[in-house]
């Protein structure tokens, strides 16, 4: 297999989407990707986030994850996001990222970049879907090569969402079933850029 880098770039207020991410490093790295998992800033107030304990603590918890930097995205032959929903969208804090990566674009080093997105609600139907569809419109922008999971695994009919893993945090943490979703979806991106790199190789 081609070796491939895969960025995991993601934003968790109170940890179900960084259970996800990680559950995503694992399933990337067994397919034998080499992994950035990396956070986007935080740029919430420090009186909202110390408001409620559980986003205060982890912040604290995943002080040692690297912040995500433009370099990661260039580095990476894929691109895994993640993102809580906001009323549908994804968070603030990972589209403030994303409208910084225009001078990569302008270069044209963002395009052919594989890509997938995975999230988390409150709530049941609370906006999962169009909050990947609302991320994918980036891709597209990129001209990334999109790749959701599909119904291409058995777990998939269980967790239920081919747009990409999703876990309604109001429902308590991911069960094993949702962590499951997460590393196939990894592994599919994995697998398909993997597949991608090798062919240009072949065409020359």
């Amino acid at each position: 297999m081609e070796p491939v880098n895969l960025a995991i770039i993601y934003y968790s207020a109170t940890g179900s989407v960084h259970a996800l991410a990680r559950a995503a490093a694992e399933g990337a790295q067994k397919a034998g990707a080499t992994v950035r998992l990396r956070k986007v800033r935080e740029l919430a107030p420090a009186e909202a986030i110390n408001a409620n304990p559980a986003w205060a603590q982890h912040i604290k918890d995943t002080a040692d994850i690297a912040e995500a930097s433009l370099d990661d995205l260039g580095w990476a032959d894929a691109v895994l996001l993640g993102t809580p929903t906001r009323f549908g969208n994804p968070a603030s804090q990972l589209r403030a990222y994303l409208e910084t990566t225009g001078p990569l674009w302008a270069q044209g080093k963002l395009a052919d970049k594989v890509c997938s997105v995975f999230t988390a609600s409150n709530t049941l139907h609370g906006g999962q879907e169009s909050t990947i569809l609302a991320l994918s419109n980036t891709f597209y922008h990129w001209g990334g090569v999109m790749v959701p999971p599909g119904y291409t695994d058995p777990v998939q009919f269980q967790t239920g969402n081919p747009y990409g893993t999703s876990h309604v945090a109001g429902q308590g943490a991911p069960s094993e079933e949702t962590l499951q979703s997460a590393r196939h979806q990894a592994r599919r991106v994995v697998d398909i850029a993997a597949a991608l790199k090798a062919g240009r190789a072949a065409a020359g």
